[in-house]
């Protein structure tokens, strides 16, 4: 009788951001955000 045995070890670390990194995201989901607004506006115009 064979018997085979793997393991595996996975570690999850969350990455932490630079501060650029991070303002610039921010930056991104405000535009997002804006964008999404004014098409909202345009779209109850119409």
């Amino acid at each position: 009788m064979t018997l085979n045995i793997l393991f595996f070890t996975i570690e999850i670390r969350k990455r932490e951001k630079s501060l650029a990194s991070a303002l610039h995201d921010e930056q991104v989901e405000k535009l997002y955000e804006e964008n999404k607004d004014r098409q909202i506006s345009v779209h109850h115009f119409l």
